[in-house]
């Protein structure tokens, strides 16, 4: 009989698998990703959209870059 901790174990990994090939083909399709991280949304690649704030414009991104809230580069 397996462990419960091995069957996690076994999730996690096919889930990462799945999470990493979305990635790639939305890479090689030249689409935009949207995570989470430093507690904040983020889009991330070439076609990304603009962010929009309630309190601000949109941020500014530079081509291919990412879309981060709050920042004014």
């Amino acid at each position: 009989m397996t462990d419960p901790d091995d069957h996690a174990v076994a999730i996690l990994e096919v889930l990462k698998r799945a999470v990493a090939e979305a990635l790639e083909r939305k890479r090689r399709l030249g689409q935009y990703y949207v995570v989470w991280r430093d507690g904040r949304v983020m889009c991330i690649g070439p076609d990304a959209p603009p962010m929009r704030y309630p309190d601000s414009a949109d941020a500014p991104r530079p081509l291919g870059g990412a879309a981060e809230p709050g920042k004014d580069d």
